[in-house]
């Protein structure tokens, strides 16, 4: 057998995302149904796919790797325009058709035809929804890290929490997925020696949102970084997360537990928490 010969274990399958925009819809979709299953998946995203070559090039990589894997290979599209959808229908795979599976349904419903319009879920480059994310985005790198005390009346929610609990990519999912204004704030020894939260946010307890995470854990995020330091020693950790926990319950603050939740699940749950004052999209 040649050595550039690729097999896939026999219990893994793969999976093609194809779409006339980014691909990302698709994939999202297609994340959710997959981890349903207890498998392996080899993924493989084509986006972009918005003439008839372009879709019969993907047909033939389709077909290609499925000679190879000796099975068929998953299709997830999203293809607006019906004929490129029955051109990718011609490989050999089995196909999830998202666009055409909903659409037809809803024009027959709603008594009104769809605009068939390639791209138009991602065209909101001049969008309010699109410039306030955007904003949203500079405003929590600007108050990552208490950085910055300024303009955190604008803030919708302040995520605290020990260093390296999950507040950095919380902020940042919450800014472009939502368009939410996340700001946060390391509690540190000094906030532990005081027994109180940083000073500048008691104006703003009502957005507190509070994060913890289990001291093993936690120590071994810290020494990825930081490896045999005090900071990332599992008795400095211990006593961060109590003295954090300790504060977090004193104050009347909201918080989870980052151990074993995804960004997306932490995320969802301050949305519900808090209640920003504007429409997330």
């Amino acid at each position: 057998m040649p050595q550039d010969q690729r097999l896939l274990p026999a219990s893994s399958r793969t999976v093609f995302f194809v779409s006339d925009g980014t691909g990302i819809t698709a994939e999202t979709f297609g994340h959710s149904v997959l981890t349903q299953f207890d498998l392996r998946f080899r993924q493989i995203r084509l986006p972009f796919i918005d003439t008839c070559d372009k879709a019969y090039d993907a047909v033939r990589k389709i077909n290609e790797i499925g000679a190879e894997d000796g099975a068929k290979p998953i299709v997830f599209s999203t293809l607006v325009k019906a004929e490129l959808s029955e051109v990718i229908q011609r490989a050999n795979a089995m196909h999830m058709d998202l666009i055409q599976t909903f659409v037809a349904p809803l024009e027959q419903e709603l008594g009104v035809k769809s605009t068939h319009t390639i791209g138009r879920s991602h065209n909101v480059v001049d969008s309010e929804e699109y410039k306030n994310r955007i904003e949203a985005i500079n405003f929590s790198l600007a108050h990552d890290d208490g950085q910055s005390n300024m303009n955190l009346s604008s803030a919708d929610v302040i995520l605290v929490g020990v260093s390296r609990s999950g507040k950095t990519p919380t902020s940042l999912y919450l800014a472009m997925q939502y368009g939410v204004k996340a700001a946060n704030y390391p509690l540190i020894p000094d906030d532990f020696e005081r027994g109180k939260l940083p000073s500048a946010l008691y104006a703003y307890k009502s957005k507190i949102f509070g994060l913890s995470i289990e001291p093993q854990r936690l120590s071994e995020i810290r020494n990825e970084r930081r490896a045999g330091s005090k900071y990332a020693s599992l008795e400095n950790c211990r006593y961060e997360v109590n003295e954090a926990e300790a504060m977090m319950r004193r104050e009347g603050i909201r918080w989870l537990s980052s151990t074993t939740k995804s960004i997306e699940e932490i995320s969802t749950t301050i949305l519900q928490e808090i209640k920003p004052n504007r429409s997330v999209y």
